[in-house]
């Protein structure tokens, strides 16, 4: 099974995710092609760098002909002759913030606009879903701290054009590796204060803290941001496994690097690409509770929170229990790294007064993803194989739904064309 790990040891932004792709192994022209279907006037500027004795490989976002921060900026100052220039964050982005004055924030875009920008490129359906979601992760956020809906959020800093070309061109780059399962170390947040559009705060900033929820993260060696808002966004739309490296037969090391340049902190992102040792068994842990006395409503909303915090699967069955009485017996499947937080969410949100955890041993299908054209359009293809040999395939019933839903057209008319497409 083909695995990807991030070792986040210096934090992660957008620029830093590219340069590790890069420096891994993939071609820059994905990612140019994918900057040129935005039709942002932009482009990549790609070169090798040294971070604290290492060489990686440093990617900067053109706008015209300046550096798109640059071009940014120069946006920003003419907004106001009396606003006061924000001291730049390491990876040159910042967090969005509320639109609420129209001339200030005439160089925003909303998450609207975001979307149909990347919608109408001409970019494949993995690709832009990816892209897609990392905004809606950082709207979300943003909703969520300004207290207001998330239509009405106008991303400022995440909104610039190289916030946009970093997040798009890293969606696709990723998706071009064709990565079974990606794993990712816990996150470095640095430590310090940063500038952001309504004041100086606490590193993280309040939209990468929220991104961070959940997320196993600390605080280490540098008084600096070191995750940014795109950076977590990214993270959170790669639904990686958390933990340690996993046992992996490496072949590929790419190493992107951050803006700052200590001399004692090498700031680089590394990208770790090989083959695991067991591509058909691995281990998965088990957290199972018995419970006679909760409402349906809380066992569907612990439902959604145990995948939401990275539960490989949820199930639920009707079971006897003492005294005669009906209850359900709520069986959570994870990797080891999510059991903490796991436990911590049935032990707090259900009446259980215990979870009984366990690991079992299981076989699992190598899996990948290849993309068909059909008459409504790209579906991506869900595939199980072992050895070569592929056993099952099935269309991603996600695309299905929303091809049948554009098209006007049966749900299982979709999914029969997806497989009568993959059949040719």
């Amino acid at each position: 099974m083909r695995i990807a790990y991030l070792n986040c040891f210096a934090g992660i932004s957008g620029d830093m995710f590219l340069g590790a792709l890069i420096d891994a192994g993939v071609d820059p022209k994905v990612l140019n092609e994918a900057v040129a279907a935005l039709n942002l006037n932009a482009t990549l500027k790609i070169e090798k760098v040294d971070r604290s004795g290492i060489s990686s490989t440093k990617v900067h976002v053109y706008e015209g002909e300046k550096p798109a921060e640059e071009a940014h900026d120069h946006h920003r100052e003419q907004k106001t002759h009396t606003q006061q220039h924000q001291p730049k964050t390491q990876h040159q982005h910042k967090i969005g913030h509320t639109h609420d004055h129209s001339q200030e924030h005439a160089h925003g875009r909303s998450l609207t606009v975001i979307r149909d920008l990347i919608n109408t490129a001409n970019l494949t359906t993995a690709v832009k879903q990816t892209a897609i979601q990392a905004f809606e992760l950082l709207g979300a956020s943003e909703a969520m701290i300004h207290n207001v809906p998330i239509e009405k959020i106008h991303f400022h800093e995440v909104g610039a054009v190289d916030a946009i070309v970093d997040i798009v061109a890293t969606s696709a780059g990723i998706h071009s590796l064709a990565i079974d399962k990606w794993f990712c170390s816990p996150l470095n947040v640095g430590g310090g204060m940063v500038d952001c559009a309504h004041g100086r705060f606490p590193v993280p900033a309040p939209a990468t803290a929220d991104l961070l929820r959940g997320l196993p993260t600390y605080s280490a060696h540098i008084e600096e941001e070191l995750v940014t808002p795109t950076g977590a966004a990214l993270v959170r739309a790669l639904d990686p496994t958390f933990g340690p490296q996993p046992t992996m037969r490496v072949e590929q090391i790419g190493y992107g690097a951050g803006t700052r340049n200590s001399e004692d902190f090498p700031n680089v992102l590394r990208l770790s690409i090989g083959e695991t040792n067991d591509a058909t068994h691995s281990s998965v842990a088990v957290l199972e509770t018995a419970i006679d006395d909760l409402s349906p409503q809380v066992l569907a909303y612990v439902t959604e929170r145990a995948l939401a915090l990275g539960a490989l699967d949820v199930m639920s069955i009707a079971v006897q229990m003492k005294k005669g009485r009906l209850g359900t017996l709520l069986t959570v499947l994870a990797d080891d790294a999510q059991v903490p937080i796991l436990e911590d969410l049935l032990l707090r949100e259900t009446s259980t007064l215990g979870v009984r955890i366990h690991h079992e041993r299981r076989s699992c299908l190598d899996r990948a993803h290849t993309t068909v054209v059909t008459p409504y359009g790209e579906i991506r293809i869900k595939l199980g194989s072992r050895s070569g040999e592929v056993f099952n395939a099935a269309p991603e019933f996600e695309d299905c739904r929303a091809a049948a839903a554009k098209h006007n057209v049966p749900l299982k008319l979709v999914q029969q064309a997806a497989i009568a497409a993959y059949l040719r």
